[in-house]
């Protein structure tokens, strides 16, 4: 018995989360809310620690 093993990033768990958290709270389409997914997290990300807190 062989069962695939599929990898997924962190970065794309936080994605997926950001994601479908838009995709209930707004009227946009799917890929719509893939697009701002990874632009908000590329900000939170890009922000210096102060701001972060």
């Amino acid at each position: 018995m062989t069962a695939d093993v599929v990898f997924v990033s962190r970065y794309d768990q936080r994605v997926a989360q950001v994601r479908d958290l838009l995709k209930q709270d707004t009227g946009l389409t799917d890929t719509a809310c893939q697009a701002l997914a990874v632009r908000l997290l590329h900000l939170l990300d890009e922000a210096p620690e102060k701001l972060r807190r």
